[in-house]
Formats: C-alpha cells, sequence, structure tokens
C-alpha cells in the first residue's frame, strides 16, 4: 500500500484543515484584489485514483482550464487548480466585470487569461503555505501555467511520475462565493501530485507509515 492509500480519515481532517487555513489566507487576498469580500470554503479532501480524477473533471475529452504549478523546496512534485469553462468564466467576470469573456472559443481576452492565472497563483500559493507551515517542510509554488485543452492532455503530463509509485492523488475542493453578489459560489479543484520521494517526507509528518 502507497503512502497516499494509508492515509486514514485523521489525516485527511487534518489536510482539510490546512485546506480552510489556505483558503481563509487566499479569500483574504482575493478581497483586497477585488475590494470586496469573498469567501472561500474546502467541504472536502479525498484520495482518488487517476481514472476517478479524470471522471470528477468530466472524462479525458472534457475541455478543462487549470492552473498548473511545480511545487519546489524539500517536498516537490505537482499541483493543478481546475476549473470548467463555465466555472472559469463566472470567476473572470466577477474579478473583473467582462461579462463577455469566454473561455468556449478562442481568441481568449488576454486580461482575463491573467486573471485566471493570478487566481491560480494567489489559491495555489495560500495552500501550499498553510501546508508547509503544518508539516514543517520548506514548500513554494512556480511561476503558474495557465492551460485550456482536454482533461486528459493537462493531466496526464503531471500523472507520468506519480503513476511509478502510486495510482492516487489528494483531491482538495474548493469553493469560492463572492459574498455581495448573486452567482452561485465558484467550484473548483485542487490536484494535489506530490513527486515519490516526497512521500514519506510529507506523510511521516502526518503519522502515516508504509
Amino acid at each position: 500500500m502507497s503512502y497516499i492509500e494509508s492515509l486514514n480519515d485523521n489525516q485527511l481532517d487534518a489536510l482539510k484543515e490546512v485546506g480552510n487555513i489556505g483558503s481563509g489566507n487566499a479569500a483574504t487576498s482575493l478581497s483586497t484584489l477585488l475590494h470586496r469580500k469573498v469567501d472561500m470554503k474546502v467541504p472536502a479532501v479525498r484520495v482518488v485514483n487517476f481514472d476517478e480524477m479524470m471522471d470528477l473533471v468530466g472524462g479525458p475529452d472534457t475541455l478543462i482550464v487549470s492552473v498548473f504549478l511545480r511545487i519546489n523546496g524539500e517536498a516537490p512534485g505537482n499541483m493543478f487548480f481546475v476549473l470548467s469553462p463555465d466555472e472559469a468564466e463566472s470567476f473572470v467576470k466577477e474579478m473583473t466585470g467582462m461579462e463577455d469573456f469566454s473561455i468556449k472559443q478562442p481568441p481568449f481576452d488576454e486580461m482575463g487569461l491573467s486573471a485566471l492565472q493570478e487566481m491560480g497563483n494567489i489559491l495555489a500559493g495560500s495552500y501550499l503555505s498553510a501546508l508547509s507551515d503544518f508539516i514543517h517542510i520548506l514548500m513554494q509554488p512556480s511561476v503558474p501555467l495557465l492551460h485550456i485543452d482536454m482533461a486528459g492532455a493537462i493531466l496526464t503530463q503531471g500523472l507520468i511520475e506519480l503513476s511509478q509509485e502510486s495510482d492516487y492523488a489528494i483531491i482538495i475542493d474548493t469553493f469560492i462565493n463572492d459574498i455581495d453578489s448573486e452567482r452561485e459560489p465558484i467550484k473548483g479543484h485542487f490536484f494535489l501530485l506530490p513527486d515519490p520521494e516526497s512521500f514519506p517526507k510529507i506523510f511521516d509528518q502526518l503519522g502515516v507509515s508504509k
């Protein structure tokens, strides 16, 4: 059994709490950026296999918007923040007021794409900072890369190295809600994929042994 499959409910609850701390920090940053109150929640943290991960985003042929970051430091790995095109458009409209922004047909507005990239940067940076503080291991995000493509094409690249160790990844659900807006909360997913050598460093700190 791999480290990631060894996570019990207590460790998952700890990761959820880390997610809530990170989302609180991210909400503060987004509120400052948007000049209005933003609330964020992490309703669930799950361990899923790669097939379930693909199903979660609608299958490998589904168009998704992804902000990819390489995790640098003592426990390197990959992180994706994934949104559906509709959720991505909703966020850009909230953030920029560009009501005609669309992600379904290129060319895409550069301001809208920059807004999505900045959101991913804020969210990932806040989450990794909270996780790093919690497990006392240095983890820093790289410059975020925005991709708009089929889920299979985007996610496979980040799964190749991990699949040598495990067929599972950690999914952190994220809800973003503009308090003053009547829009539905924006729902996204973090996919946390530590490199094989990072598993013992992270999960031993969570009290997991192989």
